[in-house]
């Protein structure tokens, strides 16, 4: 995700993302997997390895 991007959606997410539950640093990258699932069409467990665990992709994703 882009700079220009990420500065359009984080004030929308932080709005509505339960807080102490995920921490901020990894906000950013949780996001990019549920961009990169919907794009590809991938399983939440195909996300690639450098990312957060898929497990907390979709915590954030159903919120």
């Amino acid at each position: 995700m882009s700079d220009d991007a990420w500065r359009v959606w984080e004030p929308l997410i932080e709005a509505v993302r339960p807080k102490g539950k995920m921490p901020p640093r990894n906000l950013r990258q949780t996001v990019s997997i549920i961009f990169w699932r919907h794009q590809n069409g991938a399983k939440w467990r195909s996300r690639i390895s450098e990312f957060v665990p898929w497990w907390t992709a979709v915590q954030l994703f159903i919120r």
